[in-house]
């Protein structure tokens, strides 16, 4: 090892067609122009919270599109960022105007330095490196100064690709050993000075590679699609220009036709981060890469050679990530706790059926409780009666209740969101009737949406699972059940944190002729949402009643840690009636606080995550081989400490439902799906203490119902 939303909308598309609003917009000729005029005037008119376009606006802008463009200083100099530094306050001024020279100067710049660059690590790799020499490498870009001159610069360079060709090396010497130690190996081992070459020359190609297939593939269009969505993203991390290949990818999305590892990527820097598991697809169901983890090379399950994606264009990395069903591609991963692992993944359409809710019974002592994991607010847009989210959890409580359990356990971790309307009638399920949450726009009253339906599927102890990846209508269901005190929340210390709503906008609808070609699309935020205690979930998230470490504990992942977020705020509260019953939330809660803190899996789990936090801030490396490879056996050896987390088992025996178990009979493949989870749910620390919280909520039901009845 080595260290190193369907949000909660029903995503809309605005139809904007009304004289009033087109007749703004001038059929310029210039392309550029008529999309900086567009998008400018729909974010003023149409963001949930609009910009004041100002000097300050103008300074963002600058600092990050460079980021965006130069994120490891490895092109610009000094001398560059002066050069450009006559724009810093003036972009607002130039997109009041439609005018791009801040734009046009960068990118003429850029190419130019990209030029130069080529010629340096050419020059450097012809030559060995000595890796017994002490020096370190520094890979914490975003705190380095831009180099003074050319010179600097070179020396910038060679550091990386000695760093790049030190973890050639180690791996090459690695291997060979490996193929010495085995029995039937015939080879004549390679020295050191050949090994050494074998990976300059596999830098060398990687950098060939991705100046040729990439860098030089990049058209102007590209490039000005970049500076555009640094101007829109201001506004918050959920705003984005889509270019015309953005939006037919999205549009594929939406129509649930996903072939891939099914994973939702994003761009931080020079690395290319998993954001989101698309809940049926490959990946999620292998269970072996995480929100978080990042992709440092893509091998295709044919080839032998890997190719490096760092500092590659997200776009231009999904094509080497994406293929046809059934092939295998093999990613080198930096994971989440810092190690680098190669995992395999075998291309799939995501199966839809595994992000439908399911449901297990579980014997806990004399009790029975029942256990329903929902991957996220499903429905079908065309026909919602046909099957949504909220139908299929009232029918697996029906059945839940057939087989007499006595508490449940709803598991929302990792649900990222999905249908507003899903969310309200689910939450209608646990109580009478009342409002669920509200929302608001800008220039318009709240509205407050309700459960008018005054039947209750679900009277009985409730605990609903978070972590710090459920977000949206997973937020609002929560934070309903814990502000009715309905429900006890068990989890992360706060949810995501994501409080607002999305709809995308077609800019092809706003200009009254199609000579200009495709524009492509405006995803922007339009609402937020409120709990009905009046406090917004942005930033905050849901807090949760018991909060108990997990390995998201320490990393940056939540809305709070994009760039750009809205803020917190509050509204008026709406009138709603506490949940009248016989449970003692507080002595519950207490209880099981005491718990966990003498729990040692969790006290195990939040030391790994502290580790793990450690590991990705150190940003220092050694270009010594000897003390390079003694980091890396010192990370090993402090790794293994944490392999008892996932060797924990608990007592409990998860099992299906009747109606399951006889399709079990015809269906194999569901079968060991099923006990897969199960084996699983038998593993988790957390589902355990929720059971334990379940075993207390009934024995203060029955005290105080005792109580009662003598008073």
């Amino acid at each position: 090892m080595r260290r190193n939303y369907n949000i909660l909308l029903l995503v809309l598309v605005l139809a904007f067609g009304s004289c009033s609003f087109t007749t703004k917009v001038d059929d310029n000729p210039d392309k550029d122009k008529l999309l900086i005029q567009i998008i400018t005037l729909a974010l003023d008119q149409l963001h949930f919270e609009p910009k004041t376009v100002d000097d300050a606006f103008s300074k963002e802008i600058f600092e990050d599109y460079l980021e965006q463009v130069d994120p490891l200083k490895r092109y610009f100099l000094k001398s560059d960022i002066d050069d450009f530094k006559k724009y810093e306050t003036e972009i607002d001024d130039q997109l009041k105007a439609y005018d791009i020279s801040f734009f046009n100067a960068v990118h003429e710049r850029l190419i130019k330095r990209q030029e130069e660059a080529k010629a340096y690590y050419k020059e450097i790799l012809e030559k060995p490196f000595d890796f017994s020499k002490d020096e370190e490498y520094n890979a914490d870009y975003e705190n380095l100064e831009y180099s003074k001159n050319k010179k600097q610069l070179k020396e910038r360079w060679r550091q990386q690709l000695k760093f790049n060709t030190l973890s050639n090396y180690e791996t090459l010497i690695e291997q060979q050993e490996n193929d010495e130690a085995k029995e039937d190996n015939t080879e004549a081992p390679k020295s050191l000075t050949e090994l050494e070459e074998e990976a300059r020359n596999e830098t060398l190609k990687a950098l060939d590679n991705y100046f040729t297939d990439y860098i030089e593939d990049m058209e102007r269009k590209d490039w000005f699609a970049m500076y555009v969505n640094t101007i829109v993203e201001e506004y918050d991390p959920h705003t984005s220009y889509m270019a015309p290949v953005d939006k037919d990818r999205f549009d594929q999305q939406m129509s649930g036709k996903l072939e891939g590892i099914g994973a939702r990527l994003q761009k931080k820097m020079d690395y290319i981060k998993i954001v989101e598991l698309i809940s049926g697809g490959p990946a999620w169901r292998d269970g072996l890469i995480e929100v978080g983890d990042v992709i440092l090379k893509v091998r295709q399950g044919d080839e032998k050679e890997a190719v490096s994606i760092v500092g590659m264009r997200i776009d231009d990395a999904i094509k080497l990530i994406k293929g046809p069903k059934g092939t295998d591609v093999v990613l080198t991963m930096k994971k989440v706790d810092g190690t680098i692992e190669d995992i395999k993944v075998t291309r799939d359409l995501v199966e839809l059926e595994e992000t439908y809710a399911k449901s297990s019974i579980v014997k806990k002592d004399d009790r029975i409780y029942g256990v329903i994991n929902l991957p996220k607010f499903y429905v079908d847009f065309n026909d919602y009666k046909e099957r949504n989210a909220a139908s299929d959890i009232k029918l697996e409580i029906e059945r839940l209740k057939e087989q007499g359990i006595e508490g449940l356990v709803l598991d929302l971790r990792n649900n990222g969101g999905g249908s507003l309307k899903t969310v309200v009638d689910m939450a209608g399920l646990f109580i009478e009737d009342g409002p669920i949450v509200q929302v608001r726009e800008t220039g318009s009253q709240k509205e407050v949406l309700k459960d008018t339906d005054r039947s209750i599927t679900w009277d009985g102890p409730l605990v609903i699972m978070v972590n710090e990846l459920s977000a949206s209508a997973s937020e609002i269901l929560a934070a309903a059940m814990q502000d009715y005190k309905r429900a006890i929340i068990i989890g992360s210390k706060q949810t995501y944190g994501k409080g607002t709503v999305q709809n995308v906008l077609d800019l092809n609808r706003m200009v009254r002729n199609s000579s200009h070609g495709d524009l492509g699309a405006l995803k922007l935020t339009r609402q937020k949402f409120y709990r009905i205690n009046g406090g917004s979930t942005q930033l905050e998230g849901v807090k949760s009643d018991i909060a108990v470490p997990d390995r998201y504990s320490f990393i940056d992942i939540g809305e709070r840690d994009q760039e750009n977020p809205l803020p917190w705020d509050k509204i008026t509260p709406v009138d709603y009636d506490v949940w009248d019953s016989y449970f003692d939330y507080d002595a519950t809660i207490s209880k099981s606080k005491q718990r966990m803190a003498n729990n040692e899996q969790l006290k195990l789990i939040e030391q790994s995550a502290i580790w793990a936090k450690k590991q990705m801030d150190d940003n220092t490396y050694s270009l010594n081989y000897k003390k390079y490879k003694e980091e890396l056996k010192l990370n090993e050896e402090q790794a293994k400490q944490f392999d008892a987390i996932s060797d924990y088992k608990t007592n409990l025996t998860f099992n299906s439902l009747p109606y399951e178990q006889k399709m079990f009979e015809q269906d194999t493949v569901l079968k060991q799906k099923r006990e897969r989870w199960h084996e699983n749910l038998s593993k988790d620390v957390y589902v355990e203490e929720a059971l334990n919280v379940l075993d207390d909520l009934n024995s203060t039901y029955r005290i105080n119902k005792v109580a009662t009845i003598k008073d």
